[in-house]
């Protein structure tokens, strides 16, 4: 696991400065502070949240996965991801995102099967909260799901699911003792490319 977080490490450093961008533009542009951002391009920190990961590729425009393997995604007419084989991205101590798309190019949205284990501590706190620019869409297989979009908080069960502004604060995290399974869809800002 060390040599993939410093190789991410790296390719974000050499992309920031391939595009000549300040750490302090890209501490900005990933909404961290300074002193989180050289952690995080050093390697020294593996606090690697989908959401810094995916302002890191909005900022560089380049795909996400880019950023996590060093490869293009080259697919464009379809792309079949086998049953367990998703690209796995650890995301916080204990979510486990499978990038469900990971060499389909040019995507405009960004599948993920979602495994959150019960946390007890986690679950007993306020919700951590992040926000990307665009919309989400997360439909619960297994378990059940504490979330929280603003200052409104619902409990999410099998079956369930929501779409939402994800450029509004929101958190989640597993509940009623037990793991959550989810598919969660991140879709890009649109309005952005136009």
């Amino acid at each position: 696991m060390e040599l993939e977080i410093s190789e991410i490490a790296q390719r974000i450093r050499t992309l920031r400065e391939i595009f000549d961008f300040t750490v302090e533009e890209m501490a900005s542009a990933t909404n961290v502070s300074v002193e989180d951002y050289i952690k995080l391009e050093s390697g020294k920190s593996s606090d690697y949240s989908f959401t810094f990961l995916y302002r890191c590729a909005e900022k560089f425009n380049v795909d996400i996965v880019e950023i996590l393997t060093g490869e293009n995604p080259h697919l464009g007419q379809y792309a079949i991801i086998r049953k367990g084989k998703g690209l796995p991205i650890k995301r916080r101590e204990y979510f486990l995102y499978s990038h469900l798309a990971p060499n389909f190019k040019n995507k405009t949205a960004e599948p993920f099967l979602v495994r959150a284990p019960y946390n007890e501590k986690e679950y007993n706190e306020p919700l951590k909260m992040n926000k990307h620019e665009g919309q989400e869409f997360d439909y619960i297989l297994e378990g059940a799901l504490k979330f929280q979009h603003g200052d409104r908080e619902e409990m999410l069960y099998a079956g369930d699911s929501v779409y939402y502004n994800s450029g509004i604060e929101h958190g989640m995290t597993a509940a009623l003792g037990k793991e959550c399974v989810f598919l969660a869809i991140v879709m890009k800002d649109v309005s952005k490319e136009r």
